[in-house]
Order: C-alpha cells, then sequence, then structure tokens
C-alpha cells in the first residue's frame, strides 16, 4: 500500500506538479485544505494513517499530534512554523520542515505595494471614484522618505533592495548586519522604530519575539509613520495598534497578517478607515506558490527516502 500524505494547502490539486511529483515517488497525496477552524474530531483524525503532511499555516498542536503514529514529516508550503508545536513534533520523531527562499520577492513586492497604497490613498481614492467621487488629495513621494526594516531575512533584504531602488533610506534592525550592503544602515531596534516614515517587519513571531510592536513602541514611532506587517500576526498588539490609529499616535498601518485570521468581527481594527486589510497572501504568487509547494514536496520524499531535508527547523 502506497504511503499517505496529506495536504492541506489550498492552492495544491490533484493533477498538479506535485500531485504527480508524490505519484512518481509511489506516494498517494489525500487532500484536505485548509480553509478555516476544524472541528475537534476533524483536528484528532487529521494524521491518521499519514506518513507526510504538506501544510499550510493552521495550527497543529500536540494533541494533534498525540496518536500520529505514523507521521515522519511535516513540510510547511511556506517559510514561518510558529503554528507547528515543535516541541511535541520532536518528541514524537517527527521532523518539521520550512520552505525558505520561496516566496520572498513576492513578499518583498507586496510590501511595496502597500506602502505605495498608503503613501497615495489609493484604497480611499478608487472608493471613492467608484462610488461617485473625484478626490484631488495629495499623497506622498517615496523618495527621500525612511523605510525601518526589522529583520533582514530574504524578505527583508529583497524589501530593502526595492526601497533604495526607489530612492528610500533604508535602515535596518537584525542580529545578522551586512557590512557588504552599503545601501542600507543597520542600528539598533529602537533607532530604527523611532526613525522610521514607513516601518515594515519581516522577522519570526514566537515566544522569543512575542508582540515587538507594542503600545510603548507604538508612541515612540512618528506621527506620520505607516507600520506594515507581512511577517507574523503575533508581533503587533493589534489592540494598542487600533487606538495609535485611532487617536493619531500614527499615520496609518497595512497588514496582511493577524494574530487571527480571518479577522474576527469584533476586531478593534474593524471600522477604521486608516488601516489596509489584506487577507495574508504576501507570499501568494503563482511563482511563490510553485516553488513553495514543490520544495515541501521535496522535503517529504527526502524523509521517506531516508535523505535529510534540505530545510528542517528541528534538528
Amino acid at each position: 500500500m502506497a504511503r499517505r500524505i496529506l495536504i492541506t494547502t489550498d492552492y495544491l490539486h490533484a493533477g498538479d506538479a506535485v500531485d504527480h511529483l508524490l505519484r512518481d515517488r509511489g506516494l498517494e497525496p489525500v487532500y484536505a485544505p485548509s480553509r478555516g477552524s476544524r472541528s475537534l474530531e476533524e483536528r484528532r483524525s487529521l494524521f491518521d494513517g499519514i506518513s507526510g503532511a504538506i501544510l499550510a499555516s493552521e495550527p497543529v498542536t500536540a494533541d494533534m499530534l498525540a496518536d500520529a503514529s505514523s507521521l515522519k514529516v511535516i513540510a510547511r508550503s511556506g517559510v514561518g512554523f510558529d503554528s507547528i508545536d515543535i516541541q511535541a513534533a520532536s518528541a514524537g520523531g517527527i521532523k518539521v520542515c520550512n520552505a525558505p527562499g520561496t516566496n520572498h520577492h513576492s513578499v518583498a513586492e507586496l510590501t511595496i505595494g502597500l506602502i505605495i497604497m498608503t503613501a497615495r490613498r489609493l484604497l480611499e481614492v478608487t472608493t471613492a471614484v467608484r462610488e461617485g467621487g473625484w478626490p484631488r488629495e495629495a499623497g506622498h513621494e517615496l523618495r527621500g522618505s525612511t523605510l525601518g526594516i526589522i529583520g533582514y531575512g530574504p524578505s527583508g533584504r529583497a524589501t530593502a533592495t526595492l526601497g533604495a531602488a526607489l530612492g528610500m533610506n533604508i535602515l535596518v534592525s537584525t542580529a545578522h548586519p551586512d557590512p557588504r550592503n552599503t545601501a542600507a544602515r543597520f542600528t539598533d531596534l529602537d533607532t530604527v522604530i523611532q526613525e522610521s516614515d514607513y516601518l515594515s517587519l519581516h522577522t519570526r513571531g514566537g515566544r522569543a519575539t512575542g508582540q515587538l510592536i507594542s503600545a510603548s513602541r507604538l508612541q515612540a514611532m512618528k506621527p506620520k509613520a505607516v507600520l506594515i506587517n507581512t511577517a507574523r500576526g503575533s508581533l503587533v498588539d493589534e489592540d494598542a495598534l487600533a487606538k495609535a490609529l485611532s487617536d493619531g499616535t500614527i499615520a496609518a498601518a497595512a497588514l496582511d497578517v493577524l494574530e487571527s485570521e480571518p479577522l474576527p468581527d469584533d476586531s478593534s481594527l474593524r471600522g477604521l478607515d486608516n488601516v489596509l486589510i489584506t487577507s495574508h497572501l504576501a507570499g501568494q504568487t503563482v511563482e511563490a506558490r510553485a516553488r513553495a509547494g514543490l520544495a515541501a514536496a521535496h522535503a517529504v520524499i527526502d524523509v521517506l527516502e531516508h535523505r535529510q531535508p534540505a530545510h528542517q527547523v528541528n534538528h
């Protein structure tokens, strides 16, 4: 009997390149797309009889892994893995892999797109025109403004490159500065927060980082500053952000990731006209999806064929 590979990433489907790759290796893809919360029973049985899994960003908890006796590998079709209980996976001998370097150009392009939308107030303008108006309010040029980047992994570096190409001054906070990059100034976190006109998050979430953008750090930002988050929803105190947006502590925010997704009906961010929210799609281009899906599939194949996968996160 072929070993079964669970696939919950909703853009992967029977007949695509990932499906063919797995079947060519004698594996049987099983599709259970992640489209919101699963029932308790669904969660507990998700890994029954499963040897490997290619997962979206849905939570994988210790109780879900407790009876996953046949599961050998979990591969994220993306970069983040903080939704997976790594300690429980490791205790069960399950290798956890991600797919870095597959979507950073997509993330960087959306980040710059969100910055342009807020700088030129494109959402407000297009909405007003659709409703019969013809607004002529002035926006802001990006050239000469300061783009602060927190985190300097692939997406942070790609965003810095695009920002510099637009004539922005680049400030970076990272534990791993790159002295070869003379277009960026590497400095401490507080300086980046205080001096940025556009503050973009590209760092990991998780317990070590926590809510990086707190009420006090929002207070330290410029009144005209814009916060952009395409990294992790857990990095931002959303209630503090809603207050900062309401009282003019900062000018605007553009969020592609949230603490809870989809945006809850009772979210404090609802109803604010100076926050732009997109549906966790920074890495969701056709090209990035293709790269990420195949990278995850190769990780599963490598583990099941007793090779070390390229990007295991729980060595």
